[in-house]
């Protein structure tokens, strides 16, 4: 068996030294995902080694086109690509190419694969559908597609990017609670019949734009143990839901349904209960208004690291709550679920700025190892693919990929406070404020980030005039790559 193919995706195995961490609050969090088997002294040394180690694999289907215009499909495990960008980038430089060392995200579609799989059957009676605003990347979208999922569209743009796919109408909610009547018109053309609402004034405008649409009423819930609380802008009290039904009668508009969402990156599995609680309440409501609800959105919020537990929470609480489903629909809005941890961002050390005697090269000079002493600063920042610092309250944390030309990274290597900063010229291009980072790191070398997939490339800008960094896709090693570009065929060979 090859090196790659022991190298399972997100597995902690047995390699010959350590990749160094460099989070300040757990010094050993990385080591177990970025060891490696490939001990390299040099880039090109370490090219010739993974190159002669993908001709080992059983797969012919290493750099295949399956939908033209989009970049081809890489075999084997995501840290390998990341060496081999990394490499790419020296060759490129090599040739006096233009943003040679441009970073890169690296994407891994078995894991998407594999998220999708642990959803059907945690939840099986729950139809997920992605919520495309999280991450809008091409390939995603196809396999989710492929594997049956439906689609979260906020607005007409990610409507027609689905339907351009050959997606179904019917597989599409336009789960905003207030939209433009342009774009409610252009639903109404499309066959998008699915929407939300929470208020009298878009009642009014569906009636007048869109009188078949087929209406969920998103109710307000408890989203304070949340990421990012959704209730501050959308979701009916539900003090008002008699109302705004009793309005949607009276303009005799089909409501079919409730939804709800808990906020972004929930943390409380027991928020999907009590939310529950509550849709059951609105479902009461709604017969007393005269509706037969027959559609349940339990939104999103689900996280990687917790899902288990939230499944099992919310499949208990539809089963008190909803215990005669026969005819009911359960969907939901999985987002950073599926992508959080599906992509990893390279990025290359442009420039550092350290004080003369953090350049001596000793480790006794007199720094306050509590304070930065050297500034890095990296090809993507806040106003890229790090925009999640702002937008989504996360903290990246970098990992040496590579330290003065090889690979190999010693866990000896003595470190020292450091900050990392963007390429723009804004102080508020801030990744990290303090990490630990080996002293001879130098201009040239790269870091890597993980968990890089959710609200990172979709908000991301070309402030200052910087390129958005662009994605190499793999589909894993083994038989589930082969299970992964099967599926991705078949729905390419269908559209």
């Amino acid at each position: 068996m090859s090196q790659l193919e022991v190298l399972s995706a997100r597995s902690p195995v047995d390699f010959d030294f350590e990749i160094l961490s460099c989070s300040p609050s757990s010094p050993s969090a990385f080591s177990h995902s970025y060891q490696e088997k490939i001990i390299t002294k040099s880039f090109i040394s370490s090219s010739a080694i993974i190159h002669s180690t993908l001709k080992d694999t059983d797969t012919h289907e290493i750099d295949e086109e399956i939908f033209p215009g989009l970049p081809p499909l890489h075999h084997g495990h995501p840290n390998v690509h990341l060496r081999n960008g990394v490499i790419k980038a020296l060759e490129l430089s090599a040739q006096g190419e233009p943003d040679a060392e441009k970073a890169f995200f690296v994407g891994d579609l078995s894991y998407i694969y594999q998220q999708h799989m642990r959803w059907r059957k945690n939840l099986p009676e729950v139809q997920p559908f992605y919520a495309i605003k999280c991450h809008p990347d091409p390939y995603v979208l196809r396999l989710l597609a492929a594997l049956g999922a439906g689609f979260d569209c906020a607005s007409n743009g990610e409507i027609s990017q689905v339907l351009a796919l050959g997606v179904d109408p019917s597989r599409v909610i336009f789960a905003n609670p207030c939209k433009a009547s342009s774009f409610i018109r252009q639903s109404a053309k499309a066959g998008v019949e699915m929407m939300t609402f929470d208020n009298t004034d878009e009642l009014y405008k569906v009636a007048r734009i869109y009188p078949g649409a087929k209406l969920v009423i998103r109710i307000l819930t408890d989203d304070s143990k949340s990421l990012c609380r959704l209730g501050l802008k959308f979701g009916a009290p539900l003090v008002t839901v008699p109302a705004l039904l009793c309005k949607a009668r009276e303009l005799n508009l089909d409501v079919i349904g409730v939804s709800f969402h808990v906020g972004s990156g929930c943390y409380d599995a027991t928020a999907f209960s009590d939310a529950v609680m509550r849709a059951r309440a609105t479902f009461d409501m709604g017969k007393d208004a005269g509706y037969d609800f027959q559609l349940l959105d339990v939104g999103g919020g689900f996280e990687d690291d917790t899902f288990e537990t939230t499944a099992s929470v919310l499949r208990n609480a539809i089963e008190q709550y909803f215990p005669e489903r026969e005819n009911l629909r359960i969907i939901a809005e999985p987002g950073r679920y599926y992508v959080a941890k599906a992509f990893s961002l390279a990025a290359n050390i442009i420039a550092r700025r350290a004080p003369p005697q953090a350049d001596s090269g000793s480790q006794d000079v007199d720094m306050d190892p509590e304070q930065p002493s050297v500034m890095y600063y990296i090809n993507d920042g806040v106003y890229g693919a790090f925009n999640c610092i702002l937008f989504d309250h996360q903290s990246p944390q970098p990992y040496v990929l590579s330290l003065n030309g090889s690979f190999h990274v010693p866990s000896s290597v003595p470190l020292r406070a450091s900050s990392v900063w963007g390429p723009t010229c804004d102080s508020m291009d801030c990744v990290c404020p303090i990490t630990q980072l080996p002293s001879t790191l130098e201009v040239g070398d790269w870091l890597g980030f993980d968990n890089m997939g959710a609200y990172t490339a979709c908000a991301a800008s070309q402030f200052n005039g910087f390129e958005v960094s662009n994605a190499i896709y793999t589909t894993g090693g083994g038989h589930l790559s082969a299970e992964v570009r099967k599926v991705l065929k078949a729905f390419a060979a269908a559209a």
